[in-house]
C-alpha cells in the first residue's frame, strides 16, 4: 500500500498532467503505411519500416508500456548494481521518506534525461531525419534535438534539464550521447533517484518490429554513483492514427499545494 500522501501526490500529479485540452476529442486520422494482414488486420509484428538511407525508421508516436521505470528507473536491478555515493544514498531516502514532495515535476519542471521518456501515461512522437532526430514530448510539450552529423558532445555547455545530444547508429540501434544537465534533474519519480551536473546518459533505441520500440539508458554519474549502471530494456508502443497534444501543465495547477513539499 502506497501511504495516503504518495497515492494524493499520485493522483493530483496526473490531474495536472492531463492538458487543457485533454478531455475533448483528438485527431483521429489513419495513419499512412501501416502493414496488414489478408484479413485487413493491422500487422504490428511486421519488419520495421527503413528511411531512404537504409537506417530503421524510428518516426511515429510512441508509449511506454507502464509506468514501471517513471516511477521507479532501476526497476529489475538488484541493489548492488546501483552503487550510489554515501551522500546520493542518503538523499534518496530522505526522498522516499518525505514521499517525493520535493519533485521538480510537481512544479511543472521538466523531467530530466531519461525520465522523460518513461511516463506511460503520455506519448512522444519522434521525427528522424540523416542529420537530425527530434523528439517531441506531450507531457509539459517538451523537445529534444539529437544532432547526427558527426559532431561531438560539447565542452561544459550552458546546463539545462534535457542536456545536449548527438546521435550515432550502432547496427541498427540509435545510440544518443547526452550531457551537460543542471543539478536539479531526478532520474525518476517514486525513488527519486538523484543526478548531478556530471551525469552522462547512453540512450539506445531500437526498433524491434513496426509496433514496438525498445529502449535502455545507462547512466554515469560519478558525483552521484561509485560506477555507471544500466536500466533493464523498456518497451514502446506504436500509437496509430493519433498524433500529441497540446500541453499548458501550468493552467491546472490549482491543487499543486496539496502535492508539493511546502
Amino acid at each position: 500500500m502506497l501511504p495516503d500522501r504518495v497515492k494524493l501526490y499520485a493522483i493530483v500529479a496526473a490531474v495536472l498532467a492531463i492538458p487543457a485540452s485533454g478531455f475533448a476529442q483528438w485527431v483521429n486520422y489513419p495513419s499512412a503505411g501501416v502493414p496488414r494482414g489478408p484479413d485487413g488486420k493491422t500487422n504490428l509484428a511486421a519488419p520495421a519500416p527503413r528511411t531512404s538511407d537504409g537506417k530503421p525508421d524510428l518516426s511515429g508516436v510512441w508509449q511506454a508500456e507502464s509506468q514501471e521505470f517513471f516511477f521507479n528507473l532501476a526497476a529489475g536491478l538488484k541493489p548492488e548494481d546501483v552503487a550510489m555515493q554515501p551522500w546520493a544514498k542518503a538523499l534518496q531516502e530522505q526522498r522516499v521518506a518525505d514521499e517525493h514532495g520535493d519533485d521538480p515535476l510537481a512544479r511543472c519542471l521538466p523531467h530530466g534525461v531519461p525520465r522523460v521518456n518513461t511516463n506511460g501515461l503520455f506519448p512522444f512522437k519522434i521525427i528522424q531525419t540523416p542529420r537530425l532526430v527530434v523528439i517531441l514530448y506531450e507531457q509539459l510539450n517538451l523537445f529534444r534535438q539529437i544532432f547526427m552529423d558527426g559532431r561531438k558532445l560539447i565542452n561544459n555547455p550552458n546546463p539545462t534539464w534535457l542536456g545536449y545530444s548527438t546521435g550515432r547508429w550502432d547496427g541498427d540501434t540509435l545510440v544518443i550521447e547526452t550531457s551537460g544537465f543542471n543539478d536539479q534533474t531526478w532520474l525518476d519519480t517514486e525513488r527519486g533517484h538523484p543526478a548531478t551536473g556530471a551525469l552522462h546518459v547512453t540512450e539506445r533505441f531500437r526498433r524491434k518490429d513496426f509496433g514496438n520500440l525498445e529502449v535502455q539508458a545507462t547512466i554515469d554519474d560519478p558525483k552521484a554513483y561509485n560506477k555507471p549502471w544500466t536500466t533493464t530494456v523498456q518497451r514502446m508502443h506504436l500509437q496509430l492514427d493519433t498524433d500529441i497534444l497540446e500541453f499548458v501543465c501550468n493552467e491546472n495547477e490549482k491543487d499543486i499545494q496539496h502535492a508539493v513539499k511546502k
